[in-house]
């Protein structure tokens, strides 16, 4: 055993005792985390707005802010990448994490000096909890890969702007650096297919002992590694304990990456974003993430089929229930207010508060009235993966109103790696899942207003060439399950006829 990993135990066991000790007390912690946050942002043009002097109570903050998405709050934000202090949060940001938005174009996301620190430490807390439950420790000697956006900042009057993953990047430990792959400049390439290439390259005779990224494009990397090697993953490198991923639900993959590496693996999964580092998976056992309640984030939360009433009930965290479908809002210390960040979750466990990321508010299928989400489609893939034996590399799901003839249905389009002997039955596994998950689908099917689900099958590649057709091949892009027109599907529509 190396002094690294050694050293490596132990922090882990202490950093378990730290986290144990907020989990154990959320109600404290969040009320802790409420108070400071309205205190420090009493002064800000968004605090005196918002008469933040005067909130004392979660109930005061919920009568004098309203809830706001992105656009809603982009008067403050533009005016803080102006380069105006004081507006959201004290001070000017570090940094902007610059997504790609869908109705105001570019979003920038602040990232502050109180917040940037949370979004590491939940990082590095994840790797530390996966050490104290396991003991295991070799991997720290060898070398980990993380595949993300590049590097390279801009500036935007006078503030570093760049992809959340990029400047992460940034904020490596000394100890990781000789570790960590790929090379600053192979991390900076652009162009994601060239990227891939050079990371083969650079890693197919390292011992990779920890891989992260999200799935879809670690896959990509795994099967252009194997084409080179001629080797199984497992077999190229022999060290490999720890995949992890965040951004897109592993299951659907899991079949594919045991069949690439060779083996299982262990797996960590992460719930990060550029708004804040939310929750972890800290046991292996437990798919439920860890929530991020000592995060310097406040969080409140809507039932999803409440969301778009008007007034919706919004729910603390002592009121939530298992299993429960919600839209997370959150308030955070790089100055984000009742901030819908879009995405849905419900929550495993109450003690301690473990989540799952089931999907966004904006991605379902509720053509006809059946609400369905993201984890109902995941899970229902998963299903019919596992009793078929096959495994797919990419999915998608649309609804189909107007068909030539018969009934309205469900179109599936699917990039399958390896397919199942009979198609017919693997349809009818899924339909029968979403049936058996969704009542609304079931009133709709047994009612005779939609028919079964039906399968696109696409060539290999494809979804490939669809993210490239829209310039988001790589990085941290990622194809949406799910969507309520058929924009995506007329897209794959078209290349499946070329």
């Amino acid at each position: 055993m190396s002094l690294k990993s050694f050293a490596a135990g132990i922090y882990a066991k202490w950093t378990r005792r730290q986290i144990n000790r907020w989990a154990n007390n959320p109600i404290e912690t969040q009320q802790k985390v409420f108070k400071n946050l309205t205190t420090k942002a009493k002064d800000t043009a968004f605090g005196k707005d918002h008469n933040f002097k005067n909130i004392q109570t979660p109930k005061d903050f919920a009568k004098q802010v309203p809830i706001r998405d992105y656009e809603q709050l982009k008067p403050y934000v533009d005016r803080v990448v102006d380069g105006e202090k004081d507006i959201l949060w004290p001070g000017l940001p570090l940094y902007f994490a610059k997504t790609s938005g869908t109705t105001s174009g570019a979003k920038y996301i602040p990232l502050t000096k109180d917040s940037m620190p949370t979004h590491i430490q939940a990082a590095r807390n994840a790797i530390l909890s996966y050490i104290a439950e396991t003991g295991n420790t070799a991997f720290v000697d060898g070398k980990m890969i993380f595949l993300q956006g590049s590097p390279e900042l801009s500036e935007t009057n006078g503030i570093k702007t760049g992809r959340l993953s990029g400047i992460v990047a940034h904020f490596v430990p000394s100890y990781l650096q000789k570790n960590r792959l790929p090379s600053w400049e192979v991390n900076c390439i652009d162009d994601w297919e060239t990227k891939v290439n050079a990371i083969v390259k650079e890693t197919i005779h390292q011992d990779m002992t920890v891989i992260s990224g999200i799935p879809s494009w670690v896959q990509t990397y795994f099967e252009k590694l194997k084409d080179a090697s001629g080797k199984p993953i497992g077999d190229l490198f022999k060290n490999l304990e720890l995949f992890i991923y965040g951004g897109l639900n592993y299951e659907p993959y899991r079949p594919k990456f045991e069949k690439l590496i060779g083996r299982k693996i262990s797996s960590i999964e992460l719930y990060p974003a550029s708004e804040g580092f939310f929750a972890f998976q800290n046991e292996q056992n437990d798919k439920g993430m860890l929530l991020q309640l000592n995060s310097g984030m406040f969080y409140e939360f809507i039932k999803s089929e409440e969301f778009f009433e008007d007034n919706p009930k919004v729910y603390s965290l002592d009121e939530v229930e298992i299993n429960q479908n919600y839209v997370l809002i959150i308030s955070t210390n790089a100055g984000l207010w009742r901030y819908n960040i879009g995405d849905t979750i419900q929550f495993t466990s109450l003690k301690p508060y473990k989540i799952i990321v089931s999907g966004r508010i904006k991605h379902f299928i509720s053509a006809f009235g059946e609400h369905v989400i993201g984890s109902e489609v995941e899970n229902a893939m998963k299903i019919a993966c596992q009793q078929h034996q096959c495994s797919i590399n990419e999915f998608t799901v649309a609804p189909q109103v107007n068909p030539d003839k018969g009934l309205p249905y469900h179109e599936w389009w699917i990039e399958f790696d390896q397919p199942p002997k009979d198609l017919n039955q693997f349809t009818e596994t899924i339909d029968q899942s979403l049936i058996e998950q969704n009542s609304y689908y079931k009133d709709l099917r047994e009612g005779k207003m939609l028919r079964a689900i039906v399968i696109r099958s696409l060539p290999a590649e494809s979804f490939n060439a669809y993210m490239k057709s829209i310039g988001k091949l790589g990085g941290q892009n990622k194809i949406p399950r799910l969507s309520d027109n058929r924009k995506i599907a007329e897209q794959l529509s078209k290349l499946l006829k070329s």
